[in-house]
């Protein structure tokens, strides 16, 4: 359903802007065509001088697009290549289809939940209808960029803080949608949105940091506390197998003295079990 809709969309807006240029690319009328006539007899009278002002070239990444008494000659753009026009009552506009970058300047936002933020953003685009972004739009080019400046803004502000942080992807998605549709009757395709930086204040920035140690601090203390409380729990498990072996205890003696002289110290404590001092007390 969303695929038909967009699709039903896009056939309306194409709708409207092809009504926009046939009524730019009407009829001259029998004075325009009596002008037409007239400049192509002199251009056929002066054809060896007149054919270099005849022959145009356009690149091809440009369309060429020819008014002819300030109407528009046909409903498709000319080129690449080489095509011939009337020097006296024809014009050209060249138009170039190659992809145009721009960044966003970075724009004071107030989001959702109060918060001022500074984001900028960058915006690829090209001319995917050069006959609409001559003839709907003075200038295809700077009215995208103030556009895409003023739909930055109303998009963010929508968004709390912790959309802006998280969801950059989505954002940009739906800043594409919306300066795709606004400037499809400009014959401008916009190919991709994307958000470059989001500068906080400063004392925000304090303040999340803060939040942030305190939370990792909190996370260690319980990581600790439960470190400990398995160790006891081992250490408990180990004297109740070692109360069963009193000969257990001492190779536990010995392996620590083992442990102990492995380091190279200077001074060892012997630990001695109690009944061994006791028996040579009594005597």
């Amino acid at each position: 359903m969303e695929m038909e809709d967009q699709m039903e969309s896009q056939k309306r807006r194409g709708t409207s802007r092809d009504d926009l240029i046939s009524e730019q690319t009407g009829s001259l009328g029998c004075v325009g065509w009596f002008i037409v006539v007239l400049s192509g007899m002199f251009t056929l009278l002066l054809f060896p001088i007149t054919v270099w002002f005849c022959l145009k070239i356009v690149q091809e990444y440009e369309r060429a697009v020819i008014f002819r008494l300030g109407r528009i000659t046909d409903r498709k753009a000319k080129g690449p290549g080489i095509f011939f026009i009337l020097p006296c009552t024809d014009s050209i506009v060249k138009v170039d289809l190659r992809t145009v970058s721009f960044d966003i300047p970075p724009q004071e936002i107030l989001t959702k939940d109060s918060v001022t933020v500074s984001v900028d953003g960058v915006v690829y685009f090209r001319v995917s209808d050069p006959i609409a972004s001559v003839a709907n739009v003075s200038n295809a080019d700077s009215s995208t960029r103030l556009l895409a400046q003023t739909t930055l803004r109303n998009v963010l502000g929508t968004k709390n803080l912790a959309e802006l942080l998280s969801d950059r992807e989505g954002i940009a998605h739906s800043m594409q949608s919306n300066l795709d549709e606004a400037t499809d009757n400009w014959g401008i395709k916009v190919e991709r949105v994307e958000i470059k930086d989001v500068k906080l204040p400063q004392q925000l920035q304090r303040a999340m940091a803060a939040e942030a140690e305190a939370t990792r601090e909190a996370r260690a203390k319980v990581i600790a506390a439960e470190g400990e409380m398995n160790a006891s729990r081992a250490l408990k498990e180990a004297s109740i197998v070692i109360s069963e072996s009193p000969s257990g205890l001492q190779l536990r003696y010995l392996q620590t003295l083992s442990t102990i002289a492995a380091e190279k110290n200077s001074t060892i404590i012997f630990p001695l079990p109690m009944d061994i001092i006791s028996h040579f007390m009594k005597k």
